[in-house]
């Protein structure tokens, strides 16, 4: 820890003559090293502490402690005005803007421990436990000085309030920042008005983003004008232009047009087109309704949703959908409106190519580097799969009762015999490449308890039963909150064996009988078998983006169709 020493009258001097101002010269204290050359007209107020090699010049400072190598320049006011918790212990309403899922941030959370705490409001005692912990670490956070890491670089801001600021961090031309932390390598840019919030690592605040009691986790971009107020955006996610209300974003959540809204949600691993809109009340009781959307799910161009709703895992909906449908069992599926009513196209996601590039683009752009959160990217997992033999189920329940109708009712949506008679082929491959894969990966358990019901908490997949004993455990006291992460990485470092001991379950269940070791290579066989069948399907998709047919508008001054064509294959990055 940095030692500092009172100022010499010869170094206030100095300073004096350099333009410096305090209210009370045996209130500044500075780095062994000091030089008066450090600072130029510059105010000091209250408690200042100045570390080696900080340079301030042409700003005003109250109540603050500056670490190492930082700069600070042009800054009307860095001040921390009264004791606060620099945005810790904030109570943010995600997911429900009318509150009920009040979630109090704090510069060490995770999405895994802010799921809990929003998404398992039932168990109270286990909610009443996190509360409670999240309001002493606030406590312990308080202070009366503000402070400022090793390597900062703070230029150009207007207003830097009751601000807790880490290690090589960066704020350019912010007009507010108040209440808040900034976690090692976050960066403010110009025009940002930001109050009560947290930035952990590495994220983005940029280009005239405004942001009310808000999280943005580690590699989270918001920028270009954004508005956010009681929203959580964690790892990777990005949105740019639109607007975010009582939001809670899973990792690699995008929005990226101006005329788009998110609201009163839960999202995950998900993209919004252009026009993307929801509502969250039906004008009787206010905004009391939330919508679910699970990992994967896309909007299309003004597609919009009233809540409440949910669709299930990596689903493309399209249109206007008013009827709160419930399509969370149905994963991979297109929910496509035409005359007022949902049509539920099951699985037909599995055989596009979009999806099959945003499972592999997502890992690709994970470059975080502390991980705080837990994420899974595996493409074969139990969650998903459980969710497709529940999807199975359902389709063959609703054939099986009516073989010769034409079209069928499910949880307000419609589905036609042919979608559903092609959706349970693609189910049925999309099983065998899962089994096939869980099976080849990991090693065989005595420990069945992963076998049932798989849930996706924030970017992880977490057997429910075992997310259930580590709640029970803290609502014992048996688990501190403070271990909560730990814990799930400890779980997620053995996923594969999990993920394998679910497999075998699944596959006993399919034949019959405890699978041999005969069973288990004959599934993984088909499953390889499966998955380049469903990779030749995807690949016909691609191919149709990049036929001749898709190059209208390339090669606008060319005379012939081959120099179009040429220009549409450069230009794509065909040739």
């Amino acid at each position: 820890m940095e030692e500092f020493r009172k100022l010499t009258a010869a170094e206030i001097g100095t300073l004096e003559t350099l333009g410096n101002r305090a209210a009370d010269w045996s209130r500044i204290a500075v780095a062994p090293d000091f030089e008066p050359t450090q600072l130029h007209n510059v105010r000091l107020e209250g408690d200042v502490r100045i570390g080696s090699r900080a340079v301030i010049e042409d700003s005003r400072v109250a109540n603050y402690s500056i670490g190492a190598h930082t700069l600070v320049r042009d800054v009307t006011a860095l001040e921390c005005r009264h004791r606060t918790s620099f945005g810790n212990g904030t109570e943010v309403e995600a997911v429900n803007e009318c509150g009920g899922r009040t979630i109090r941030i704090f510069d060490r959370i995770s999405a895994q421990y802010a799921y809990i705490v929003a998404m398992y409001r039932h168990r109270t005692a286990t909610i009443e436990r996190l509360n409670g912990f999240a309001a002493e670490y606030a406590e312990r956070k308080a202070s009366t000085i503000g402070r400022i890491g090793e390597g900062c670089r703070i230029v150009g801001a207007r207003f830097v309030r009751e601000a807790a600021i880490g290690n090589n961090v960066t704020i350019e031309g912010a007009s507010l920042l108040e209440n808040c932390t900034l976690l090692d390598g976050a960066y403010a840019g110009v025009d940002v008005k930001a109050r009560d919030f947290i930035a952990v690592e590495d994220s983005t605040i940029d280009t005239g983003a405004t942001c009310h009691r808000c999280f943005i986790g580690e590699r989270a971009i918001v920028a270009n004008g954004f508005t956010a107020e009681n929203s959580l955006f964690f790892s990777g996610s990005h949105c740019e232009n639109g607007e975010a209300v009582a939001i809670f974003a899973g990792p690699f959540t995008v929005s990226h047009h101006k005329s788009s809204l998110l609201i009163s949600g839960l999202f995950s691993f998900f993209n919004a087109g252009s026009g993307t809109n929801q509502s969250n009340h039906l004008f009787k009781g206010g905004a009391v309704h939330q919508a679910v959307h699970l990992r994967g799910c896309k909007f299309a161009s003004n597609a919009y949703v009233m809540a409440p709703a949910i669709e299930g895992a990596y689903t493309m909906i399209m249109g206007r959908h008013h009827h709160h449908h419930d399509t969370s069992a149905i994963p991979f599926s297109y929910l496509i409106e035409s005359d007022d009513c949902s049509f539920l196209m099951p699985a037909l996601n599995l055989r596009s190519y979009g999806t099959a590039r945003d499972i592999v683009k997502w890992q690709q752009r994970d470059k975080r580097t502390l991980r705080r959160d837990v994420i899974d990217f595996a493409e074969y997992n139990p969650y998903i799969a459980e969710r497709v033999l529940r999807a199975i189920a359902v389709l063959r329940n609703l054939y099986d009762g009516h073989p010769d109708d034409d079209v069928y009712r499910y949880n307000n949506t419609v589905i036609r015999r042919s979608a559903l008679l092609y959706g349970l082929k693609l189910y049925d491959k999309y099983i065998d490449c899962a089994l096939g894969d869980m099976l080849s990966r990991g090693t065989a358990t005595d420990d069945m308890s992963d076998c049932g019901m798989w849930t996706d908490v924030a970017g992880q997949y977490i057997a429910k039963g075992r997310l259930d004993s580590l709640l029970d455990d803290i609502e014992q006291g048996k688990t501190t909150p403070c271990d909560i992460d730990a814990l799930l990485r400890l779980y997620d470092a053995d996923y594969d064996n999990h993920a394998h001991a679910w497999a075998v379950a699944a596959l006993a269940e399919r034949i019959g009988h405890t699978p041999t070791e005969s069973d288990i290579a004959a599934q993984i066989e088909c499953g390889i078998a499966a998955h380049n069948s469903m990779r030749e399907i995807v690949e016909a998709d691609l191919a149709k983006e990049n036929s001749a047919e898709m190059s209208v508008g390339y090669g606008v001054d060319c005379a012939t169709d081959e120099e179009r064509l040429a220009d549409f294959e450069i230009v794509r990055g065909l040739k």
